[in-house]
């Protein structure tokens, strides 16, 4: 770096400068790199100097090799909008972004091969971001936003580790000390704040600019931070103090000021400017050290290489610039640093901070109450408020010498203190009398003024000019007490005008005297809008008049004249003006509801005034402060019940700056950070708690909750432990509220044990492939984080909530079934006992039993289950009791998937050819779940269907119902029970089993039958078993309606499932006008008493009994009377015989089984044949509950003329009620077609069927009770 800053110091203009070294005419750029499409927005210089990283508002970053031009690396493509913001870590192995996609990226740098990777893509920021900077040894990023926002991360991880809040617009700029101990931040709200870089505290707010702070760097020392803004300034500022600005503002840019950097010695800065210029400045002397480095277009940043020697600049066209600082040092140094143009002054006259310290035309040394003439004992007396003092002081000089016209406009001033505008007007006009005078022309303006004579007034104040020997200074005290003067006499806005006049007329060169009297009125009119209850505008009018005021009283001793001269004239009290704006301030907040800025006022009101003022303002304060928590309390829990964790916290910070050793506020923002998320912070917080009262509760139970929701969940028991013993030592009766961890675990048992009730013993672990039976589930579950989770969410309040545990329960044991056509290779138990399943040797079928488990795991499901490794197949007792549970197994299982394994993939319509749709076992596996996919051969969803459950895809439940003959609301919500026997039966006719009893016990489930499984004992025995338990349990009969081979387990049963394929007989509909008309029909036919006597007689029937396979049947027999054998048949297996019946019309029969031929005239050789009617209780039921609704019918509608009849004849219209008419509606249902059993008797009276190839179809031969009274129970073998 050497030359360089000796260029800079030489450019000093009290330095000896080199001679013959300056050219003329504008520096020139050593080169231009153009390679971005849109604006340069940031640049930063690699350690090397010779490349340099650029971002652009086409949201991508470039590397350039800047000795030669060219781009080395990149475009980088990151951020998904422009890129606002660029640093370079201190070790160059990361790159830092911020772009208006509101994203930090952290990138790793490959140093060898130019190229950069994201490592990390921050989001937390919920605007723009507009800077970023590294800490000095690397390991965090500080970012700003245009949220307002300042964010520190761990440059490692991406974790935020702070959020910084405070700023009220956007933050432009942030920058680490040197050191790494402060981070610096410039806001559009013209303000500076140093913060502690280790613990978020503000240390500092520096009031900087008339317009918002666009960029900020530190000195090398450290010592001092430097800011250039909108304002079209670049300042320097203490960092020590926050408020002393350091020398004069550099001034030479004609618009916004965006860019600024200095050089690694601290030497010389250099800014970047919209008025298409980049300007080098001497950090001693704030002057130009070179000519401007004009561009083509606004400058938008700019950077120094780390050895001094090259500038780059970014413009808005997109291009590059590189410069040489040493050429242009030395060749085109600043030309005339005494012209005027770079010390005038660009401040505006305002309220702002930051005017000039130095005066034009004026010496330091004069006094202004000497050009007034006050009297020393005078001013000393009207500056302490002993106004009486002054007044017999200047009476006893008027009674020694009574011509000195000083003495009374002395004193007249001092009686206008008073208002005593009388008295204090005669002195004025004595002094003018004895003597014109600049004083007493006016003490007689402020006289008339007070008295509200305007005219006269300023007639006076007018006449005081004369008397100023055209000093400047005289003048302007003149002109500005003449506006205090009107201000007081409340003509406000004529004050206000002529002050905004007076700044006119200054332009660029006001005095410190203005500076006072418009930051003091203008201060003024906000506390008279707040006592008017404006507070709105006073908020506006009081945060303008701070800036102002807070420029000049925190520099008093250079203001002291102009502030003694003013207290003496109108007794303003400057430190309690300062205090009341503060404190108005802070009320006119609290009452908006602003209660963070009104925090933030109480601090900074607190930093800036002494401690005497704070003991005067001690009672405000603490009531201010008790009054602001509240707030803060009320707001935040307003915030936390609608989920604004965010404002609940910034709102309990708030609280915590006021009284930072408070523990329900700690809690509550504890509270606040676990809701979102922040646990870091929410167990600092819960670490203060116990901090500051070990023996409460409360710091553990915020410490558990944030442990708790950190996952940490072992921590966060032993904590709640912890607390509980606090609480058993203190407080038993709040210890009872609470839930201990054995209550809990005896739940979280509990619910276990219920889950696996209906569970299999033994499932397959999805994740390792091994099998475990039910203890060893248990065990597995204990060592999981939802176990834990669990058991830490449920240690709270009592009572004990069982509806979480019991979720995580069902969430954990869930289980998915294996539904599959065997194949000839299965594994078996003995196979998964010893390996886990993904280590068996993928052949055959184990390839499918590792598919099957890793769709399971997918699907999200911890446990499996498939019938051909789950369960002892050697173990008859394990078999019979699994038989018994598959179904249930089936019900409460999570998923069932159906492996197809025929069905190609991308096939449709092919479940009803499929092989797994034609076996026995299939049937309860696609009824009994609830949540069912099917996969095809290879694993692939059936149909390319999605869904999470096919029983909701109409296609395939369309297919299912076609091919299988189930409706489609049995398919989707199947119920287990005997109700449709007949039908359940008829959906397995014609499925197959290997093994042929499983035909039957498939079935056990669809009926919710337990019986013993034994296997050996034949299908018919099986299958009789089966439905003897139907019929015995249920009563329903209509199992025994089917055509076919009788079994040898009962004749009334059938050999094989297959022979309820054939339909059941179901008589033609019989509507209710046809059974009214029958029953009428019926009235002449039947008598009364025999309707009556068969409905008693059926009714009273007992239920069909079945048991040690013998059956007894309650039926209404019809004998046989003849049988003869139809001629001219051929002779195949079946026989068909007419056949005739008592009561009943003749009809056919046949069968396979021959019958010995008889008739009337043959008698002494027939056989004892009955047709029988099974009677089911159910019709009765069914008749009576039509009768009912009908009855029901009769009495809601009005009746026709033909309903009037009696239903009865005369003589039997003693029996015209409802159970006489449910016995006629009996006997018309009696009338009607039936399936008739046909039964030979044996020897010892007992019956056996007779099977038939065919139903046998019998009607009774008249409407007449005689043939139908023949009932009775039946004893069938």
């Amino acid at each position: 770096m050497s030359g360089v800053p000796d260029a800079a110091r030489d450019a000093h203009p009290n330095l000896k400068r080199q001679p013959a070294l300056t050219t003329r005419g504008q520096p020139t750029p050593v080169r231009t790199m153009q390679g971005h499409t849109e604006s340069v927005q940031v640049s930063a210089f690699f350690k090397d100097g010779r490349r340099v990283v650029t971002g652009s508002m086409d949201g991508t970053l470039r590397i350039w090799d800047v000795q030669n031009g060219t781009l080395v690396g990149g475009p980088f493509e990151g951020h998904r909008d422009g890129v606002q913001a660029v640093a370079i870590s201190p070790d160059e192995r990361r790159i830092a972004s911020g772009g208006r996609d509101n994203t930090v990226i952290i990138w790793d740098v490959d140093s060898e091969s130019k190229q950069m990777t994201i490592k990390s893509s921050l989001m937390k920021h919920r605007s723009w971001v507009l800077s970023v900077c590294f800490s000095p040894d690397g390991k965090r990023v500080a970012s700003g936003s245009e949220d307002k926002t300042v964010v520190v991360w761990d440059t490692e991880t991406g974790a935020v580790l702070e959020t910084l809040k405070g700023h009220r617009n956007s933050v432009f700029s942030v920058a680490f000390s040197p050191d790494g101990l402060k981070l610096a931040s410039g806001s559009a709200d013209r303000t500076i704040r140093i913060w502690g870089a280790n613990n978020s505290e503000i240390l500092r707010e520096i009031y900087a600019h008339q317009d918002l702070v666009r960029s900020i760097v530190w000195s090398a020392d450290g010592k001092q931070v430097i800011s250039t803004s909108y304002d079209k300034t670049v300042k320097f500022w203490d960092s020590s103090t926050g408020y002393l600005q350091i020398g004069q503002p550099c001034i030479g840019h004609d618009a916004w000021v965006l860019s600024l950097a200095i050089s690694s010695d601290g030497s010389f800065i250099a800014t970047a400017s919209d008025d298409m210029t980049v300007r080098l400045w001497n950090t001693e002397t704030h002057q130009h050290i070179a000519n401007a480095l004009v561009h083509t277009a606004g400058v938008n940043c700019v950077a120094i290489s780390p050895n001094g020697e090259l500038l780059v600049s970014g413009d808005v066209q997109g291009k590059v610039w590189l410069w040489s600082i040493k050429d242009i040092l030395e060749q085109h140094p600043a030309e005339d640093h005494d012209n005027g143009e770079f010390t005038k002054d660009h401040s505006s006259l305002s309220n702002h901070p930051s005017e000039s310290d130095e005066v034009p035309g004026i010496d330091d040394n004069q006094s202004l109450l000497d050009i007034l003439a006050i009297n020393p004992a005078v001013r000393d007396a009207s500056i302490t408020g002993d106004l009486h003092t002054a007044e017999e002081l200047l009476t006893q000089e008027i009674h020694t010498d009574g011509n000195s016209h000083d003495t009374y406009a002395n004193r007249s001033l001092v009686r206008a203190r008073h208002h005593e505008w009388d008295d204090a007007l005669q002195d004025a006009t004595k002094s003018i009398a004895i003597q014109p005078s600049l004083l007493g022309y006016i003490s007689k303006g402020i006289a008339l003024c007070g008295k509200e004579q305007l005219c006269d007034a300023m007639e006076a104040f007018d006449l005081s000019f004369v008397f100023s020997n055209q000093s400047p200074i005289a003048i302007d005290l003149v002109l500005l007490i003449k506006v205090v003067a009107l201000f007081n006499a409340h003509c406000r806005d004529e004050a206000i005008r002529r002050l905004k006049d007076l700044a006119t007329a200054y332009q660029h060169s006001h005095t410190r005297s203005h500076s006072i009297v418009n930051s003091y009125l203008r201060a003024l009119l906000a506390l008279a809008a707040f006592d008017d209850g404006q507070y709105s505008e006073a908020a506006d009018r009081i945060n303008d008049s701070i800036l102002g005021i807070a420029n000049w009283f925190s520099r008093r001793t250079l203001f002291e004249p102009e502030l003694k001269t003013f207290a003496v004239l109108f007794g303003w009290d400057m430190d309690s003006l300062w205090q009341t704006v503060n404190q108005r301030r802070c009320d006119v907040f609290l009452r908006a509801d602003r209660v963070i800025d009104a925090v933030e006022s109480h601090q900074y009101m607190m930093r800036m005034i002494d401690e005497d003022a704070k003991v005067r303002c001690l009672k405000w304060s603490t009531a201010f402060k008790k009054n602001c928590i509240v707030h803060c309390v009320t707001k935040g829990d307003e915030a936390i019940a609608v989920r604004n964790y965010e404002m609940a916290i910034g709102l309990y910070s708030a609280a915590l700056v006021l009284d930072p050793s408070c523990e329900s506020l700690l809690v509550l923002r504890s509270k606040a950070y676990i809701g979102r998320n922040l646990y870091v912070k929410a167990l600092q917080d819960a670490e203060k708690v116990i901090e500051l009262n070990p023996s409460s509760y409360l710091g553990y139970e915020v410490k558990r909750g944030a442990l708790h929701r950190a996952e940490s969940y072992d921590e966060a028991m032993e904590v709640f432990d912890t607390m509980l013993s606090k609480l058993d030592a203190h407080d038993r009766k709040l210890r009872q509220q609470y839930v201990s961890r054995a209550e809990v675990d005896s739940a979280i048992q509990k619910a276990i044990n219920h889950k696996l009730e209906n569970s299999p013993r033994r499932l397959l672990n999805t994740s390792t492939g091994d099998l475990c039976n039910q203890e060893g589930q248990i065990k597995a579950f204990k060592k999981t984080t939802g176990y834990r989770k669990v058991l830490s969410s449920s240690m709270t309040y009592a009572p004990l909530q069982t509806e979480p545990i019991e979720e995580a329960v069902e969430q954990y044991f869930s289980w998915a079934m294996l539904s599959h056509r065997w194949g000839s290779e299965e594994p078996l138990l003995s196979d998964v006992q010893v390996k886990s399943v993904y280590d068996l040797d993928p052949v055959g079928e184990t390839v499918k039993l590792q598919k099957f488990c890793e769709v399971a795991r997918d699907a999200g499901y911890c446990w499996a289950w498939s019938d051909t490794c789950c369960i002892d197949q050697n173990n008859n007792a394990e078999v019979s009791r699994s038989v018994n549970s598959m179904f249930t197994w089936y019900r409460h299982s999570a998923l069932t998937i159906v492996h197809l394994s025929d069905v190609p993939p991308s096939s449709t319509g092919a479940l009803a050819d499929c092989t797994w749709n034609t076996r026995g076992w299939t049937v309860q596996e696609f009824l009994a779940p609830k949540i069912i996919l099917f996969y095809t051969q290879n694993w692939t969803l059936y149909l390319d269907d999605r869904s999470s459950n096919h029983k909701e895809s109409d296609t395939i439940l369309q297919e299912l119902e076609k091919s299988t003959g189930i409706n489609t609301r049995s398919l989707i919500a199947f119920e287990p029970g005997m109700t449709g026997a007949r039908e359940k039966l008829r959906w397995s006719s014609s499925r197959v089993t290997t093994i042929q009893e499983d035909i039957a016990y498939s079935l056990f489930g669809i009926f919710g039958i337990h019986l013993p499984v034994i296997y050996g004992e034949n299908k018919r025995n099986a299958l009789g078993r089966l439905l003897q338990e139907i019929v015995a349990r249920s009563g329903d009969i209509t199992a025994l309606d089917w055509v076919g081979k009788s079994s040898d387990f009962n004749s009334c049963l059938p050999a094989d499932i297959t022979s309820y394929k054939v339909p059941p007989y179901t008589p033609p509909p019989l509507s209710e006008d046809d059974m009214q008309t029958s029953v009428s029909a019926l009235r002449d036919v039947v008598a009364a008493d025999s309707a009556l006597t068969l409905y008693s007689v059926l009714r009273n029937l007992d239920h069909p009994r079945f048991a040690n396979s013998r059956l007894q049947l309650p039926c209404i027999a019809f004998l046989l009377t003849e049988v003869r054998l139809r001629p001219d048949q051929d002779q195949g297996r079946c026989f068909i015989y007419d056949v005739k019946a008592d009561g009943l019309q003749d009809l056919q029969i046949t069968t396979v089984d021959s019958l010995i031929e008889f008739s009337p005239r043959r008698p002494a050789a027939r056989q004892r044949l009955l047709l029988i009617r099974p009677w089911n209780r159910y019709d009765l039921d069914l008749l009576d509950s039509e009768d009912e609704s009908q009855g029901l019918d009769d009495q809601s509608e009005p009746s026709s003329p033909s309903d009037d009849l009696p239903l009865w004849p005369a003589r039997y219209h003693e029996a015209a009620n409802p159970e006489s008419r449910r016995a006629l509606r009996l006997i018309v249902h009696l009338g009607q077609p039936f399936s008739a059993l046909l039964l030979a008797q044996q020897r010892g009276g007992m019956y056996k069927r007779i099977a038939s190839d065919r139903n046998i179809i019998a009607q009774v031969k008249d409407m007449v009770v005689d043939n139908m009274m023949n009932a009775r129970t039946l004893e069938i073998l």
